[in-house]
């Protein structure tokens, strides 16, 4: 499909109650209001085309943007790209989710996700707690590197309450990663989280709550789940 083919396509999915639910979460800029469920339906016909998902990605749609990552190559996509995409995203579902998983998917989560922590731009940086969180997610215990991942918690510990909303919730989301991806760590996350204790975030106008970690890595614990990695990280 062409790039003009896919954004009709696109904003034919696109309905008024959807528009209505993602202003609420903070969407602004062009957007179609596409719900993911039919994003797959499109997905499932088009299956990936890098050219295509960098073409979408160009045009600033939020629903193209996010669209894009589905479409994406991981094994083509590039550092360069990962940038551009990290600093170009119009949406916190673009940067805390698609973007991140597409990384992720690629083998550059960890690398991606260190330098993007360091950003001052609150975008770039939840962007890129959120690639460690899905690269860990995916990536085999005995690949990680345990001091780094670590080191992060206890940077997390010290810094969490003082950063911005959404650095906040997505530092909250590694903390919660660890604990239940990383077998060796999952107790240390769980003791990390307790200390930093409740996660207070603006979430907009909307019903969602801040996963309250220590609770959710202790189901994960009660389940015996901690360590059962996922076969991708883009859902």
């Amino acid at each position: 499909m062409t790039l003009k083919e896919t954004m009709a396509a696109l904003e034919g999915y696109g309905n008024e109650q959807t528009r209505k639910i993602y202003r609420n979460h903070g969407i602004s800029g062009d957007f179609f209001g596409v719900k993911v469920g039919d994003m797959k339906i499109l997905q499932k016909k088009i299956k990936k085309d890098h050219k295509l998902a960098l073409e979408l990605f160009d045009t600033k749609n939020a629903d193209a943007q996010y669209f894009a990552s589905l479409i994406a190559d991981e094994k083509s996509v590039t550092k360069k790209e990962l940038d551009a995409w990290a600093k170009s995203a119009t949406w916190d579902m673009v940067a805390e989710y698609s973007v991140p998983w597409l990384a992720a998917d690629s083998g550059l989560g960890i690398e991606m996700g260190q330098k993007w922590i360091k950003s001052k731009t609150e975008k770039i940086a939840s962007c890129g707690w959120a690639a460690l969180s899905s690269a860990i997610s995916v990536t085999p215990d005995d690949q990680l590197d345990k001091k780094l991942i670590k080191s992060l918690l206890q940077e997390i510990k010290s810094s969490i309450h003082t950063q911005g909303e959404r650095v906040k919730y997505t530092m909250n989301g590694f903390v919660i990663a660890v604990g239940c991806y990383v077998e060796d760590l999952s107790a240390f996350a769980k003791e990390t989280a307790e200390k930093i204790g409740k996660v207070e975030v603006f979430m907009g106008n909307t019903a969602c709550k801040v996963p309250f970690a220590p609770s959710y890595i202790q189901k994960v614990v009660d389940k015996n789940r901690v360590g059962k990695k996922r076969k991708q990280a883009r859902c």
